[in-house]
């Protein structure tokens, strides 16, 4: 297409596949923005970000800047939830090339009274937007740019600073070059930073071998609270399937005794807007999800979209499944995982359309019915990618303070379509991250790569699914290890609660599977046992709610330490108001000594430069002054989280 444009704006980041996909920010957050952005010949080139909310009309403009070699930066804040709308304008700048070709004239000793002349019209151009004072400012400049007896003074005003940054605020757009539209998506700050504790509602009775409910799980909200966790998850709450129930230990022929997977969703009592009688009543569950608000703490709900044979859906809406020709349903199975008491949502139905409204009728009734605003999906790389940007974008539209997790541990490219299509927050492979080398390898693909644009990691020590290598027989240090890991390089992170915090971890042989498995059994837990671990955990969820630079995930760096059990990096928030240097020892075992050189540039100090470390756990304080610093951890506290004073 012929067009007159004189500059070219390319790779521009952030922009995700071409803009097909909008890209990430919560509430106050900046969004940086670069680009390459060139002009023909000498002349000055120009740049802004244009930015507006879904909301309003007009749009507002920040200035980029140059950085070099024709690349330029900007940025501009997000004040509310939705869809913000960028793009980015360069153009030829006509009054500020006139002004830099003039004053290289002056400077070589060159006549400019035709430029002077000509240097008016610019100023005629702008003197009706103007404020008053640069008005007066413009009349009195005119007049020395005509007369020839203020010659003098006329060059030396040509050349003056006060006249670009004139030129500058009231910019002259000459062959305008626009990029395209591109989106960000602003959430509240939960979807940031948050602090996760799962447990299985019907295991909080304090009589052992009964069901627990809704009631038992209100006594223990006040112990979550002041342990410092903001998100209460639940696995689901409805009805369990009869037919085909497991037993314990994932066994397929259960007794009349076995309580059955509640991942097993549906029965004759109801299906994924019901709730299992033996939990108590929906009226239950709300007073239980407000007085659980009152304390500080949100419920999240499972989103499973799978169903128990005996599941109401399969009666009323038989084409929500795929019948094999001997009438029945091949159950769901995660080779070598099988479920047995499982069918699996069909898809490919031709009834798509009202299968998909179904399905999300059901996740609408919690929002509605019981304010719930956070949901755990179960498997959602199991469904169709465009099934899931179509259900959150019309959650969000009408309840946008909804927040979506993502129970995909899965391949790579699938976790980041997901996390493209909209989830808020994803599982990750932090749990199997052990070595010094692979956990700075995958924090810097997280944070280096343009997955911190849409990517927002939760991270997991353990989950009901999930008892890892090195947590089985673990002693109480590596549990120390992985939490601390995990609740300072992620800021939102999550454990499944008393099996971890009371260091259960028997396991099927050669399985990453918990022996007794939880999903399939009720579990009897003291609820009051206090320990080291639980101490300590209390102690870094409160740290990371009083410090910024653990409630994001991006701004890290790495420290150079010479070993590879010791790892160090550095945390800072958008402001750098709040900084923290951490240091964590991976062997459960042995005392790890080391020197940590510390980041000169990032802390903007020099060497010789007198800081202050101030240990947030022992609250001990340390006086650095040099580069390199030595450091020793034992595995009774293996872990330094230093607040840094300059």
């Amino acid at each position: 297409m012929l067009n007159q444009e004189r500059v070219v704006i390319e790779n521009v980041t952030p922009e995700l596949n071409n803009g097909v996909f909008f890209i990430k920010r919560v509430v106050g957050e900046k969004v940086f923005v670069t680009a390459d952005i060139i002009g023909d010949g000498h002349d000055i080139v120009q740049a802004s970000i244009l930015f507006k909310h879904e909301k309003e009309t007009k749009w507002k403009e920040n200035r980029m800047n140059p950085i070099e070699n024709d690349s330029w930066q900007g940025d501009f804040t997000v004040e509310k939830q939705g869809y913000y709308t960028y793009k980015i304008q360069g153009w030829i700048d006509y009054a500020l090339n006139w002004q830099h070709g003039t004053v290289r004239k002056i400077d070589d000793g060159q006549h400019v009274s035709s430029e002077l002349l000509e240097g008016r019209e610019y100023l005629e151009a702008i003197s009706s937007t103007v404020e008053a004072e640069e008005k007066e400012y413009i009349k009195n400049l005119s007049k020395l740019f005509k007369e020839k007896s203020t010659y003098n003074e006329a060059i030396a005003e040509a050349k003056s600073d006060k006249l670009h940054d004139l030129f500058y605020k009231y910019p002259s757009r000459g062959l305008m070059a626009t990029y395209k539209e591109l989106k960000v998506y602003v959430d509240r700050e939960k979807a940031r930073f948050s602090t996760w504790y799962e447990f299985f509602p019907r295991s909080a009775s304090e009589v052992e071998g009964k069901h627990g409910t809704f009631k038992d799980c209100e006594r223990l909200l006040p112990r979550i609270a002041e342990m410092g966790f903001d998100v209460l998850y639940f696995p689901p709450i409805h009805p369990i399937g009869e037919v085909n129930r497991k037993g314990k230990n994932n066994t397929t022929k259960a007794t009349p005794d076995d309580v059955g997977s509640p991942w097993g969703i549906g029965s004759k009592d109801g299906g994924h807007t019901s709730i299992h009688l033996d939990l108590g009543t929906l009226e239950d569950f709300k007073i239980l999800v407000k007085k659980a608000k009152e304390l500080g703490i949100e419920v999240a709900m499972d989103y499973a979209l799978q169903a128990a044979p005996d599941h109401p859906w399969v009666k009323e809406h038989p084409e929500f499944f795929k019948w094999r020709p001997d009438g029945t349903v091949q159950y769901a199975e995660n080779p070598p995982k099988k479920y047995q008491d499982i069918q699996p949502i069909y898809f490919d139905t031709t009834e798509w359309k009202p299968m998909w409204k179904e399905l999300l009728d059901a996740a609408m009734f919690w929002v509605e019915q019981c304010d719930i605003r956070i949901f755990r999906v179960d498997n959602p790389h199991t469904k169709p990618f465009h099934f899931w940007g179509w259900l959150i974008g019309e959650i969000k539209n009408k309840y946008p303070d909804v927040l979506f997790l993502s129970e995909a541990f899965t391949k790579p490219k699938v976790m980041q379509q997901l996390a493209k299509q909209g989830f808020t927050q994803s599982y990750t492979y932090f749990t199997w991250r052990n070595s010094k080398h692979e956990l700075v390898e995958y924090i810097e693909e997280l944070t280096k790569t343009d997955q911190k644009d849409y990517f927002r990691p939760n991270f997991w020590p353990n989950t009901p699914d999930i008892n890892p290598y090195h947590l089985q027989g673990a002693n109480e240090a590596m549990h120390l290890i992985r939490y601390t890991l995990a609740s300072t390089l992620s800021s939102s992170t999550g454990i499944y609660g008393p099996i971890f915090e009371q260091m259960v971890s028997a396991s099927i042989p050669g399985k990453e599977e918990y022996l007794d498995s939880e999903k399939y059994q009720l579990r009897y837990w003291d609820w009051e046992v206090k320990n080291k671990l639980t101490t300590i955990i209390t102690t870094i969820n409160h740290i990371r709610k009083e410090n910024k630079a653990l409630q994001q995930t991006n701004n890290i760096k790495f420290c150079h330490i010479e070993n590879d059990q010791l790892l160090g990096f550095y945390k800072y928030d958008q402001e750098k108001t709040n900084e923290l240097l951490i240091i964590i020892s991976l062997d459960p075992h042995y005392s790890q000594q080391g020197h940590i050189q510390l980041p000169l540039n990032e802390l903007e100090v020099h060497a010789g430069h007198n800081i202050q470390v101030h240990d947030l756990i022992t609250k001990s304080s340390y006086h650095w002054n040099s580069e390199w610093n030595y450091i020793e951890l034992h595995p009774a506290l293996p872990m330094h989280i230093f607040k840094i004073k300059k």
